[in-house]
């Protein structure tokens, strides 16, 4: 005797339904492990992940109402694919798109903070020149061009820059406020600042690396 799953063509579609959104759940299950893996090239498994998505995309919206819930649909079945949950449900882009995005904010991240160490270097050195010598001059912009170098990741934690000025600010906490640097203090302290930024700047990666 044949059991029918369905008493109408509505119903029909429904559980067809069903079966595609396990499929595609399960096939993306196996991309993500294959492209853990090495199995598969980056741009093989971008192109596949993408059409998936999107197939996956549609047929969630189509569901929407008989579907809420993609996690118990999920649960339902026991399919035990996480990582296909994570892809298309939590992130909604390819692992290789996410990629591409960290990689480039974080660029752009240390971008901005090499702008910063160089805007504070400057500084400094222009303060100098036009006789600002006073610890609660000098030692504001020393501490703001500090913690720019040690943002900075590309800079290991014995680099010039950030040793020497250390050094000046530990020298300078011990003065007043309203102390002034010698002729001699400031002259070093330039010097210091100069060899420093050219160090700082022959250590940033050219373009080519």
């Amino acid at each position: 005797m044949e059991v029918k799953l369905w008493n109408d063509k509505r119903e029909r579609e429904m559980y067809e339904n069903f079966a595609e959104l396990f499929a595609i759940i399960k096939a993306t299950e196996k991309l993500e492990k294959a492209y853990v893996r090495d199995i598969i090239s980056p741009t093989e498994y971008e192109t596949e992940c993408q059409k998936l998505i999107a197939h996956f995309k549609t047929l969630s919206s189509t569901l929407k109402d008989i579907v809420p819930s993609i996690e118990r649909f999920h649960e339902t079945y026991k399919m035990d694919c996480p990582a296909a949950l994570n892809r298309l449900v939590t992130s909604g882009v390819p692992a290789t798109v996410e990629h591409r995005a960290a990689a480039a904010m974080s660029a752009t991240t240390s971008a901005a903070i090499v702008a910063e160490c160089v805007q504070n270097f400057i500084t400094a050195m222009d303060s100098l020149k036009l006789n600002m010598v006073a610890v609660d001059q000098v030692h504001p912009l020393l501490s703001d061009l500090s913690a720019s170098l040690n943002k900075l990741s590309i800079l290991p934690p014995d680099f010039e820059g950030k040793t020497k000025m250390r050094e000046w600010i530990a020298r300078l906490s011990k003065m007043g406020a309203a102390d002034e640097l010698t002729e001699q203090q400031a002259r070093q302290l330039h010097f210091d600042l100069e060899s420093s930024y050219n160090s700082f700047m022959a250590a940033l990666p050219t373009a080519g690396t």
